[in-house]
């Protein structure tokens, strides 16, 4: 459930820090009366967030198994998409997120009294919905093709990432108070790279659905199957599938899915985070008859 923990963690981190930056600046202004509009935003979000978690969750047990693998092989790809611009966003965003926020928190205190809730609301509601959908997508995979789930398949990768927000809380409260410092560039960096492999496995556990759903060919043709050198339910096997969603008998489809997305989001992922290279100075010329 490390996968879980470390979405729930990025996510919440996100989201606390979004809140820690408001709050500050809200203090450092001197305008602690707008705050109850902060955690008014902040409130609203979470509980839509829970209340899509909880409404897929209860609405996908009333689908047929061949609709629920559709529904669930959709919404994982939406899931990937979700993910991918969430890294690279954050990616590009871990430097200028401060004054981004500065300003708009800035022009909603002289509009209406509902503008903070606004942007409170927009601001960490963005990463709740990622997180519901994310959490969504990757406890049906947890929890398999089982039509009856047991309370302890639904509940591990819901607690572990429940464990990931919680840590992240932490963190931004100690950030907030000052009591600790990250390089936040390097944080989003290393994330970032390991929720691309997470991500990939979504994709291609999400391409097994709709194999599973007809929608999609092969699922009887493998690209391998090391069954006997990953028994499924071994607790590394286990470990692979709850982190990468790793399948020991994986179809053709998947494999292609999985490297079609690793490679190219690799190579741009670090071209962008990688460090970029001073342009060649060129020399300055000379004009003729004049001494160097």
């Amino acid at each position: 459930m490390l996968g879980n923990y470390l979405i729930g963690l990025r996510e919440g981190l996100e989201a606390a820090l979004v809140v820690s930056i408001l709050v500050a600046y809200l203090v450092k202004t001197d305008r602690r009366h707008l705050l109850p509009r902060i955690w008014l935003g902040v409130a609203a979000a979470v509980l839509l967030s829970l209340a899509i978690t909880l409404g897929l969750g209860l609405q996908s047990r009333k689908f047929t198994f061949e609709t629920q693998e559709l529904i669930g092989g959709s919404l994982s790809l939406v899931a990937v998409v979700f993910v991918t611009w969430m890294i690279f966003w954050m990616a590009g965003a871990a430097r200028t997120i401060g004054s981004e926020l500065r300003g708009r928190i800035d022009v909603a205190a002289e509009g209406r009294a509902w503008s903070l809730v606004v942007v409170a609301f927009l601001a960490v509601g963005r990463e709740g919905l990622e997180t519901a959908l994310i959490l969504w997508t990757n406890t049906q995979a947890a929890i398999g093709r089982d039509l009856a789930p047991t309370a302890q398949q639904t509940a591990e990768p819901l607690l572990a990432a429940l464990a990931g927000i919680l840590t992240a809380v932490l963190l931004g409260y100690l950030i907030y108070r000052g009591a600790i410092t990250i390089n936040l560039s390097r944080f989003f960096t290393w994330t970032g790279a390991f929720l691309i492999v997470v991500a990939a496995g979504v994709l291609a556990y999400g391409v097994h659905d709709l194999q599973e759903a007809a929608f999609l060919p092969g699922l009887n043709t493998l690209a391998f199957d090391v069954s006997h050198a990953i028994p499924p339910g071994s607790w590394y096997g286990t470990l692979l599938k709850g982190i990468f969603n790793f399948s020991p008998a994986t179809t053709v489809l998947e494999a292609m899915a999985w490297v079609a997305y690793v490679v190219p989001v690799s190579y741009l992922f670090f071209r962008t985070t990688g460090p970029r290279s001073a342009a060649p100075s060129r020399p300055v010329p000379v004009p003729e008859g004049s001494n160097p």
